[in-house]
């Protein structure tokens, strides 16, 4: 069973609803490593200093910021915690806006929002709400130590958390030459447009996720067999041990509570005040793993490169990213 990202509750006025955020996508990506091919074993990156050759420890790695070529203003990693929201448990709905206003180049990353133990109410509540309006809601949320701007929406039986790209993250049309003149001025007729409306007329069906594969990967997949086969090679699959998480609620008032909100327009009480529910932090389980063992001795380092030249300005950290 999968992991939560973590476990907060969902908030739009004064209703609270406990829940897990659990990750919508699965990577299924062929990953490589590079080996050295005179006695094939695993090239490593290293991390070195610019100046000196030698090789930095992550004890003594912080993160900075470039403000100019070569100078750098070093931010502790508290500056970066306080940074964010202080509100890292809760998805607050700010305001609820029509679906079709949101457009695909806003999307960026799907989850599911998962009802916490005796919350289906409010979460049915919410999702059946949404769907007869055709509203989602738009929130903020703060995931380990940044926060994201995000949408919660219908889909099915779940309430999806689909993150989404700030304005200043997407880039204006206007900054490309496109084709922006009227259609006649492309010499396009009317029996052309007329022609190409019945090809897709004659193309369109439904969309079944269902008949489309990743043909690249299954062939690539299948040349990867066949060389485990002729090295007489095999290989194992460890399965993840589930992860429990629990949230508790208490039996509120919704109808109160909606009349309340309606009337007031009230926020939900900060974190750390009253409030109708409170969801218990997920119980935290590390995930088992095995020491590798290795095959064959490590590879003689390479001998290292002559020190960079010396860059000017402040030499403690590296640009962050």
């Amino acid at each position: 069973m999968a992991r939560p990202i973590w476990t907060g509750t969902l908030s739009f006025g004064l209703l609270n609803v406990p829940i897990r955020l659990m990750t919508a996508e699965r990577k299924v990506d062929l990953h490589f490593r590079m080996l050295d091919q005179r006695n094939n074993q695993p090239v490593r990156y290293e991390r070195v200093n610019a100046e000196s050759g030698e090789e930095v420890p992550w004890k003594d790695i912080v993160k900075a910021y470039e403000y100019s070529k070569g100078s750098y203003v070093v931010l502790e990693e508290s500056d970066i915690r306080n940074a964010a929201a202080e509100a890292h448990e809760t998805v607050e709905i700010d305001t609820f806006i029509d679906a079709g206003q949101l457009t695909p180049a806003y999307f960026e990353k799907p989850y599911f929002l998962v009802p916490g133990k005796k919350a289906e109410k409010g979460y049915v509540l919410l999702r059946e709400t949404l769907k007869r309006t055709g509203k989602i809601g738009i929130a903020r949320v703060v995931i380990r130590t940044r926060e994201y701007l995000c949408a919660v929406m219908p889909e099915d039986e779940a309430l999806m958390l689909i993150l989404l790209r700030f304005p200043q993250e997407l880039v204006d049309a206007d900054e490309y030459a496109l084709p922006d003149k009227a259609v006649s001025e492309y010499r396009i007729s009317d029996r052309e447009l007329d022609m190409a409306g019945e090809l897709i007329e004659s193309m369109s069906g439904k969309f079944e996720p269902e008949n489309y594969k990743d043909e690249f990967r299954e062939r690539l997949t299948a040349v990867i067999e066949q060389r485990l086969k002729s090295k007489g090679v095999t290989t194992t699959l460890e399965e993840e041990e589930p992860a429990h998480a629990n949230a508790t609620t208490n039996v509120v008032d919704f109808m109160a509570l909606l009349k309340k909100s309606i009337e007031g327009k009230q926020r939900t009480p900060a974190k750390g005040k009253e409030g109708p529910e409170k969801a218990e932090k997920a119980e935290k389980k590390p995930a088992a793993k095995k020491a590798a063992k290795k095959a064959e001795p490590a590879a003689k380092k390479a001998s290292r490169k002559s020190p960079a030249k010396k860059a000017t300005g402040a030499r403690k950290g590296r640009k962050a990213g």
